[in-house]
């Protein structure tokens, strides 16, 4: 007890009361005895949202995802809902992944909005993600909620919060709702259902969405050349599963082979080490089957479907991944191309991104005279611009971290239509005599060779928050002037809502909201981000460097020369 701080011990204290149940207190009372540090951990604050809604560890305590912490956001949100919508009858959608827990979660979340008489649809098993965002606007529903916590460790679950428009929580309602639950005492949670409010939903839904995921990314081929797409799939132990298979079976493809090994739905994740499209090492197993049956294209995503990895074969047949910004220019790029083949670009369209992707999004848009909306990380802020901005068409718009939105029928990254999509253009380019690979290459010879890299740094725990806030501090009061031999002319504080040009001092305001985000650009145009993550215990240098690239026939030479700038700029920063 001597070891334990007073205030951790008063929270913990508080946990022991009737308003929580046996299991609950028994487990307390353990970590009390035996387990100071992760008491520690489980109390020291209240778990936050993020750019991807609240999500952390399973276990008791108010830093972790359990009943109560689930109930009281519900009941803070239920309370929301009642004192914006007066006099309606309120309804809500809710979804949930693979996870362990998810299933039970999300009827502990369905009975608290019962209780507090909202109808809720409550999907009967798991489901993928942008399935909820669309639902969400089918049913006409006020708000939705998925449980998932996308391609965290096992250990972890999370709570995402979806609006009327089917995006994500944006101020000023995040905060609004964050406060209301913040007002509020665990015992104020109303745990007994009413299940009259329950209407269970399935296959009907499901039908709906994937025949829209299909009228939305197909294109206008012969059927012919998607016969001769061979396609290796992996939904990772993940929801995608119950979408991917028949949207492509649907749009016409024939040769579809799934990685059996990871096709059962499961939280242990047990083949890989991360269930994360974006770790080479997660689509090893995809990779190998391609190999195998010399297939075309490799696709995984991650455990709630909503990002996607792609691999596809290279000039020398070899299989390779895209990074996320690959797979966003190639998508945007076809996605303009065909508008503008339409005749639909009139001056009234635009494409989105965020701050820490490829500035090449912005080098399409001129190209093509549409507009490139730039927001913060999450595709929050990428639905936001769509209903900020109802009299512009939103074409498509994507992140680096391996998302992508194909218009606004789902109003988050959508790795199911994403996955058609990424397979329309890899069969038009095999039916004209290129490849997926190939055209990425003459992208880059059309608009410049664009390269990015990530590093993200992990720092667990209380003293890992604080390492990740000092490191921020420091970067702030000691500004960079010069990076690996480049001045820097622009720094972008998004924290204090400033740019500042380095050459003459002028400030100007960014015009977002705030966050706690660094941006240098120097003269040759390279660019570095340094931010923290908000769904993981993580900090993330963001690197991106171009130039030109005069033909495909020099893309080994000029790749080199790119990797040559990114790893001085990582010895610079010491990042390596």
């Amino acid at each position: 007890m001597t070891n334990i701080d007073s205030k951790i011990l008063d929270k913990a204290n508080a946990w022991l009361t009737p308003t929580f149940d046996t299991s609950t207190q028994n487990q307390i009372k353990e970590l009390i005895a035996n387990n100071p540090d992760e008491l520690k951990e489980s109390f020291y604050k209240n778990l936050e949202f993020g750019t991807g809604g609240m999500r952390g560890v399973m276990g008791v305590g108010t830093n972790r995802m359990n009943k109560y912490t689930l109930g009281k956001n519900t009941q803070g949100l239920s309370n929301y809902l009642h004192q914006s919508f007066p006099n309606e009858s309120l309804k809500v959608a809710i979804a949930h992944d693979c996870r362990h827990n998810s299933k039970e979660f999300a009827k502990i979340v369905a009975d608290v909005f019962t209780a507090n008489n909202i109808y809720v649809y409550l999907f009967e098993d798991l489901r993928p993600t942008p399935e909820l965002s669309f639902t969400l606007k089918h049913l006409n529903c006020h708000c939705g909620i998925v449980l998932t916590a996308s391609h965290n460790p096992p250990e972890y679950n999370g709570y995402k919060v979806y609006w009327q428009d089917g995006g994500q929580l944006v101020p000023p309602y995040d905060n609004e709702i964050i406060n209301e639950i913040n007002s509020l005492d665990y015992a104020d949670i109303k745990f007994e259902a009413n299940e009259d409010l329950i209407q269970y939903i399935g296959e009907d839904i499901d039908n709906t969405f994937i025949n829209a995921s299909v009228k939305k990314g197909s294109l206008d081929q012969p059927n012919s050349s998607r016969d001769n797409l061979k396609i290796v799939f992996t939904s990772l132990h993940g929801t995608s599963i119950k979408s991917i298979p028949e949207t492509l079976k649907r749009a016409g493809y024939s040769d579809v082979n799934i990685v059996e090994e990871q096709a059962i739905p499961d939280g242990d994740f047990p083949t890989v080490a991360s269930p994360n499209p974006e770790e080479p090492a997660a689509l090893k197993m995809a990779i190998e089957l391609a190999n195998k049956i010399d297939a075309d294209i490799v696709i995984g995503t991650d455990p709630d479907c909503d990002r996607l990895g792609i691999a596809v074969r290279d000039l020398n047949n070899k299989m390779v991944l895209l990074n996320g910004n690959q797979t966003m220019v190639m998508m945007t790029n076809f996605l303009l191309k065909l508008w503008k083949e339409q005749d639909k670009i009139k001056g009234k369209e635009f494409i989105g991104s965020t701050i820490v992707s490829t500035p090449m999004m912005s080098v399409l848009a001129n190209a093509y005279n549409v507009e490139c909306k730039i927001g913060l990380t999450g595709f929050k802020w990428i639905a936001k611009m769509i209903k900020d901005f109802p009299e512009l068409d939103f074409i498509g718009g994507g992140e680096e971290s391996f998302g992508f939105m194909v218009g606004d029928f789902v109003r988050d990254k959508d790795a199911v239509t994403s996955t058609l999509l990424a397979c329309e253009i890899a069969a038009y380019a095999k039916n004209n005599g290129s490849s997926f690979y190939n055209e990425l290459l003459n992208l880059y010879t059309e608009h410049g060779f664009y390269k990015e890299h990530l590093v993200a740094i992990t720092k667990k725990g209380i003293e890992g928050a604080q390492e990740i806030k000092q490191i921020m501090i420091d970067a702030r009061e000691n500004p960079l002037s010069e990076i690996a031999g480049e001045k820097v002319v622009l720094l972008e504080d998004y924290q204090s809502s400033e740019a500042i040009n380095l050459l003459t001092n002028d400030k100007t305001v960014i015009d977002v909201p705030k966050s706690n985000v660094l941006i240098y650009y120097t003269e040759n145009g390279s660019k570095v981000a340094l931010r923290p993550s908000g769904t993981e215990p993580k900090i993330k240098f963001y690197i991106s460097v171009n130039t030109d690239l005069d033909k495909v026939a020099d893309f080994n030479t000029t790749e080199q020369k790119l990797d040559a700038k990114i790893n001085n700029i990582l010895k610079d920063m010491n990042l390596i």
